[in-house]
């Protein structure tokens, strides 16, 4: 009898919770499968860089001129800035209504290192985009100076003589399906990797963070109506805002594309990292969508590192909570403040595991809040991101889908 194959996103599932029931009543023993989830991302990081170099110039010399090129950036920026936008919004009006940081207690709070370092002006932000050395920005991981340099060479690759420019199209193009090959070989042992980082993350919250369930318990009694208020905003961009857009924008069925791009949403969920989860992303956008590779490739990687919706719906929630806990009533300007800078700083932020927690020092900073007042939130951050960064991920998959319809494209979940 044939054994019946089970789909990737049923394996992730599966694995999500029994990773979390292993976290929960084997604790002793999570060391023996944690490292899976070590070496599973240590994977997914080797393949980021190359994967967002080839694509993105791939993406972009697919593109036959420069206005085109010109036409679906525009687009593509668009699209990112308003749906991030309505996303800030929507946290404001829900901070602002159920006030979870009135009465928060102060004394649960935690040294959180290295936010200095991301207190930096947005002026020097905006010049450190361009890499001095582009192997140094390679090496430390910089993905808004890769990005920054994909994009002029893969624009400037469309400038240069059709003999040259053929050399150059044939060797991207390769690159990428190599790059592409050791992605997919990494994807298949995704379940393990998130079975060894639910676990994990379990037996940190259980344990190192207070010891038993009764952690748990505290962190719920003083941060529930925080989290609640999180859950409910990502909620509404999520399953109204964004199927709005799908249904009436890219005139797609949106109960079909959530099918169509179940598995990296749930990848997203698991590792909390859209990069690490780009390469399903680009794959069942493709494949199951109906998208272009000449709109996903250029779309999806830029997407995954600035269009962070979720992330920065959270950053508004999350300065206007510890702005409460501090007895500070913002005013209209102070408020005004947090949203242009929740944008900038949501853009700003590395689409890796916790990346928008630091992130929230510039916002503090901007409207004069102690730093300190991230220990309020810590505790609570790693779950919040999960749900975060599935809304970044299904909101770059919008974005594809939306830009492949004004593109005149026919997609597949029509």
């Amino acid at each position: 009898m044939k054994i019946p194959k089970i789909a990737l996103h049923w394996q992730i599932l599966i694995a999500l919770l029994l990773g979390l029931l292993y976290g929960i009543f084997l604790t002793d023993y999570v060391h023996l499968v944690e490292w899976m989830g070590d070496v599973f991302l240590r994977a997914l990081r080797m393949i980021i860089i190359p994967l967002i170099l080839t694509s993105i110039i791939t993406g972009i010399t697919q593109v036959e001129t420069g206005r085109r090129l010109r036409n679906l950036g525009v687009k593509t920026l668009i699209y990112y800035i308003v749906t991030s936008t309505i996303a800030i919004l929507t946290g404001l009006v829900l901070v602002n209504i159920f006030e979870p940081g009135v009465g928060a207690d102060l004394g649960f709070t935690q040294e959180v290192d290295g936010l200095d370092i991301e207190a930096g002006s947005f002026g020097q932000t905006l010049i450190e985009i361009i890499p001095t050395n582009i192997f140094e920005a390679f090496s430390d991981g910089k993905m808004l100076s890769v990005i920054f340099f994909a994009l002029i060479f893969g624009y400037f690759i469309t400038r240069i003589g059709d003999k040259h420019r053929a050399v150059l199209d044939d060797f991207f193009k390769a690159a990428f399906e190599v790059v592409m090959k050791i992605t997919m070989l990494i994807i298949r042992f995704t379940p393990f990797g998130v079975f060894g980082i639910i676990a994990g993350n379990i037996t940190h919250i259980l344990v190192d963070q207070g010891g038993g369930m009764e952690a748990l318990l505290q962190v719920g009694s003083r941060l529930g109506l925080y989290m609640i208020t999180v859950f409910l905003g990502l909620s509404i961009h999520a399953f109204i805002t964004l199927p709005l857009i799908q249904k009436f924008l890219a005139k797609v069925n949106p109960i079909k594309h959530f099918k169509a791009v179940s598995t990296p949403l749930l990848t997203a969920f698991s590792t909390s990292s859209a990069l690490a989860t780009l390469p399903l992303t680009l794959e069942a956008v493709e494949h199951n969508d109906g998208v272009s590779n000449k709109v996903s490739s250029f779309t999806l990687p830029l997407g995954a590192t600035i269009n962070m919706d979720g992330t920065a719906l959270y950053e508004c929630v999350a300065a206007m909570f510890i702005a409460q806990a501090y007895g500070l009533d913002l005013g209209i300007s102070q408020q005004v403040i947090i949203v242009i800078t929740a944008l900038i700083a949501s853009i700003g932020a590395a689409a890796v595991p916790m990346a928008g927690l630091f992130m929230i020092a510039i916002i503090l900073s901007a409207i004069g809040l102690p730093l300190e007042g991230i220990g309020l939130i810590i505790a609570v951050d790693r779950i919040l991101d999960m749900f975060r960064t599935a809304t970044n991920v299904w909101s770059d998959t919008t974005g594809a889908i939306v830009i492949a319809r004004s593109e005149g494209e026919t997609l597949k979940v029509r």
